[in-house]
């Protein structure tokens, strides 16, 4: 019996294409079979193109040439935008540099700032420390407020000696005390009188029957510690009558006539206080100096004016007695210490409370009137934004400001803000200052076109008193621009 096989071996004969298909049947099985393998494949191929496919073909017999990898496109990254806009800075055209080229401003400086944003206008090397004059009263002031409070109050005692008969005068740092008679206004309004405590002092020592007659007066003045003068003040200035010598204890700023702001200062201000309150408790005593003995009783007690006066009258007139006794009290307050090698710790310490940077600030007195000292304009300009804000008791200071044109204070003289810059007055709240190697400047100015700017201006250097003019010159120019004051 024959197989299929067997039989499709010898088939019958055919004729057409049957005929050439059944004699090359196998050729043609063989080119069927191919024809599928690459449609199959083309398939394949064209399905994994379109689905992007990479699964691994079937396990065969003999292995398939691993696929190379197609490179991935390199994608630029976007270009990084900022997170706001940045807004483009005003063009600014009111310019005041031939105001600033003054020779009479010497070694210039100076800055000028919008109140309002905190933008700085114009600078010219606001950021160098350099000597301030009298302006430095604005940041004694200033350190004041905030360690001893505008409600602070230097006290002066009477308290029994150590032996009988005995009295202590105790300086509290009261520089303002008035030997003058009650009811009588020495130049500091407000001031205490040795004559009320003279009288504090006889009332009780008489309430103790068993007091002997007061004989002798022993003044104590270790509130403050020397030198009494500080190295940097020319010595002229106390026979001029600008400053006195800086002790615990004196009466009137040791003035010749207590009733003027610039008087003779004598050479020992601690004699001529004890010898006033002596004669006040009737004369005849017996006087020398020492520390009140420790827990004796208080036989009397008389206080100054507070701080928010002690300050104006300091700053309307620039009165350096004032300033000096208000710097030596911060520094006691801050524990510093209590002589003039103390007050740039206590000056410094006391300012640190308005967040400003203090770096490269030299404090050597109160007054300004060391040529050592170094502030920069910048921490001026920083320190009036807060003062023309009012911000805590800073009102104090700026009340205290001299004005332009003003009824008193440095600025209403005859010599500042006249003719054509008078178009300032009332406009420019600002303290002066002055020493032989500068003039300066600084405050706030309510600005023609409203705006408030804060500025600070040093003329440095060889400088003569028409230094005055060219810095309230650049002052009105300032006031003219305001906000549109150009840097250039």
């Amino acid at each position: 019996m024959q197989t299929p096989v067997a039989q499709e071996a010898n088939p019958a004969p055919r004729s057409g294409i049957g005929a050439v298909f059944a004699r090359c049947r196998r050729a043609w099985l063989i080119a069927a079979g191919a024809l599928v393998f690459v449609l199959l494949g083309s398939g394949a191929v064209f399905a994994g193109t379109q689905t992007g496919a990479a699964e691994p073909a079937a396990a065969s017999g003999t292995p398939s040439p691993a696929a190379t990898p197609s490179p991935t496109p390199t994608i630029d990254p976007a270009r990084p935008v900022p997170a706001e806009a940045t807004a483009a800075s005003r063009l600014r055209t009111c310019s005041v540099a031939a105001l600033a080229a003054d020779a009479r401003l010497a070694d210039f400086q100076a800055q000028v700032v919008n109140a309002n944003t905190g933008e700085v206008l114009f600078d010219r090397g606001g950021t160098t420390s350099s000597r301030t004059a009298s302006v430095m009263k604005v940041l004694t002031s200033a350190a004041a407020l905030n360690v001893l409070g505008s409600d602070y109050r230097a006290t002066t005692r009477v308290v029994k000696g150590a032996e009988p008969g005995q009295v202590v005068l105790v300086g509290g740092g009261d520089l303002t005390l008035s030997r003058l008679p009650t009811g009588q206004e020495p130049f500091y309004t407000g001031a205490a009188h040795l004559d009320d405590l003279a009288t504090q002092t006889r009332v009780a020592w008489a309430a103790d029957p068993t007091n002997p007659p007061i004989t002798s007066l022993v003044l104590d003045t270790s509130y403050f510690s020397g030198p009494d003068w500080d190295e940097g003040w020319a010595r002229t200035e106390l026979g001029l009558g600008a400053m006195p010598e800086i002790t615990a204890l004196m009466v009137d700023g040791d003035r010749d006539d207590p009733t003027r702001s610039t008087s003779a200062r004598s050479e020992d201000p601690i004699a001529r206080a004890g010898q006033a309150f002596a004669d006040a408790l009737g004369g005849g005593l017996s006087i020398s100096q020492a520390t009140a003995p420790p827990g004796t009783a208080q036989l009397g007690a008389v206080q100054s004016a507070p701080v928010s006066t002690l300050i104006q009258q300091s700053l309307i007139v620039s009165d350096n007695t004032i300033a000096e006794m208000l710097a030596r009290l911060v520094a006691i307050e801050n524990n510093a210490g209590n002589s003039f090698s103390a007050l740039q710790q206590g000056i410094v310490g006391g300012l640190a409370a308005y967040g400003i940077d203090t770096t490269g600030m030299i404090i050597k007195d109160g007054s300004g009137l060391s040529p050592h000292n170094a502030v920069s304009p910048a921490y001026l300009t920083a320190l009036f934004l807060k003062v023309n804000a009012r911000e805590g008791n800073l009102g104090v200071l700026f009340d205290g400001l001299p004005i332009a044109g003003g009824p008193r204070g440095s600025l209403s003289y005859s010599d500042r803000f006249s003719g054509a810059n008078s178009a300032a007055d009332g406009a420019v709240f600002a303290k002066t200052g002055w020493i032989d190697t500068g003039y300066t400047l600084a405050g706030v100015i309510r600005a023609a076109d409203g705006t408030p700017l804060t500025f600070a201006i040093y003329a440095i250097g060889n400088v003569s008193s028409n230094a005055k003019i060219a810095i309230d010159t650049l002052t009105t120019g300032f006031f003219h621009c305001g906000d549109n004051l150009t840097n250039n």
